[in-house]
């Protein structure tokens, strides 16, 4: 389902009735929700991967150029930046991520994807909003609207993004690269939230410090000298040399690494030979690697590139048949939310949610490129939180035991109905709080 330009400017004079306070958001919201789970339902139908989202480029900033934001598209490829400045005041930087990932749906949803794609690597795959990027976009243009109908109750100005391309790890460096900073006015502050497939429909987490991790692909490419299986003599396995590597990068993290500061190193892929009787050259290790500091991110690199070179000597290799280390360019490098305001925006979603809304939450492997926002200006107060898409019975069944799908699972169906009202109203009240009037 597609809306119409005409549509849209139908809905405007609905569009900007003002919520006469910040108490009154939850009754504005509850009154689009109808609107809000119609476009929800057309991006959940109508995924684009990375680098690939024009039409939700072109459709939501359409929503929000009949807002009254000035509009800029093609910022970073496909992202948007919408920009409503109101008197003076800070700078808020609200961003949400468009893209879906190749991944064939299967949630048996009425509205479930059934689009095909290819990705950047040439691969033909169905697409599908696994990370319920859907629900980021869909709150994203109510917050936008609740804003701009209370213009009255705010000062500052809005610089409201349309991201591209986060499951990459490209996109904020894309749009960063690309004048974000300099072409725009520049955050004092920036905000943006996740769904969460680990905590229950309409509950709120937040991290202070360290969020989500360093995210690095490491590839390892083990040589050796090939021959006949029945002859081990005559080679040098690299079949056996890379099991080495495998069992003492296992050490990196359980040895080396103080257990208050966790880090993951993860073989994900081994790759060697291709018949039972032939030993090869070479064989192919892939890995991601995880960290939250700087600090740690660059100590695992050098132990891996240390235990490649290490054990490749111990079983006799030649200088020129030591393993090649890659670390691939485009890393994600880890969100950071600087305690002190974490703590102060938590303050304010406790004072307006009811209680037990509102929890803190331990740090998570996974990764988000939001971070570069702060990373790019240490002085911004920026914050990325949590909000929890899991159906109350799917989370009672998980007390009992059973698995829940993870983010990035073709199974993965937030409770759309939940996840867009809390984020929206979530995401307007800090809004009023970081723009309020002196």
């Amino acid at each position: 389902m597609h809306l119409t330009p005409t549509a849209v400017l139908a809905a405007l004079p609905f569009m900007f009735a003002a919520p006469a306070t910040a108490q009154d958001i939850s009754a504005a919201i509850k009154k689009d929700m109808p609107g809000l789970m119609e476009l929800y339902r057309d991006l959940h139908s109508n995924p684009e991967l990375s680098q690939q989202e024009v039409n939700t480029a072109a459709k939501l900033a359409a929503r929000a150029r009949a807002m009254g934001f000035t509009i800029t598209e093609k910022v970073g490829g496909t992202g948007v930046v919408a920009v409503l400045k109101n008197g003076p005041g800070p700078v808020l930087l609200i961003r949400a991520d468009m893209d879906g990932l190749p991944v064939v749906e299967q949630t048996g949803l009425p509205f479930a994807s059934k689009v095909k794609a290819t990705t950047a690597g040439g691969i033909e795959s169905g697409v599908m909003h696994a990370c319920g990027h859907d629900t980021h976009m869909t709150a994203w243009v109510e917050t936008a609207k609740l804003l701009t109908s209370m213009k009255d109750k705010w000062s500052g100005t809005l610089v409201m993004i349309l991201q591209p391309a986060e499951e990459t790890g490209k996109g904020a460096r894309m749009m960063l690269e690309d004048g974000l900073y300099t072409r725009f006015p520049r955050p004092t502050h920036a905000i943006a939230f996740h769904d969460a497939a680990n905590f229950e429909a309409g509950r709120i987490a937040y991290t202070p410090g360290p969020a989500l991790a360093n995210v690095d692909s490491i590839d390892i490419v083990v040589k050796g000298v090939g021959g006949h299986g029945a002859y081990p003599q005559t080679t040098k396995d690299p079949i056996v040399l890379g099991a080495k590597i495998v069992m003492a990068l296992q050490t990196l993290v359980s040895r080396e690494q103080n257990p208050h500061d966790p880090a993951v190193v993860t073989v994900g892929s081994f790759r060697a030979g291709a018949k039972h009787n032939i030993i090869p050259d070479e064989a192919t290790l892939l890995l991601t690697v995880r960290s939250y500091s700087d600090e740690t991110r660059a100590k695992l690199i050098d132990g891996i590139k240390r235990i490649a070179r290490g054990e490749a000597i111990a079983s006799g290799m030649p200088e020129d048949k030591m393993p090649v280390v890659t670390v691939q360019d485009e890393f994600t490098p880890s969100t950071y939310n600087p305690p002190e305001f974490a703590e102060q925006m938590a303050t304010v979603l406790r004072g307006h949610f009811p209680p037990g809304t509102v929890v803190k939450a331990p740090a998570v492997m996974g990764g988000e490129d939001f971070g570069r926002f702060w990373r790019e200006d240490k002085s911004i107060k920026s914050l990325i939180f949590w909000v929890g898409g899991v159906p109350s019975a799917q989370m009672a069944e998980a007390a009992k035991g059973k698995a829940l799908p993870s983010l990035h699972s073709p199974f993965w169906a937030p409770e759309a109905e939940k996840v867009i009202p809390t984020a929206a109203e979530a995401m307007t009240v800090l809004a009023l709080d970081i723009l309020k009037k002196k």
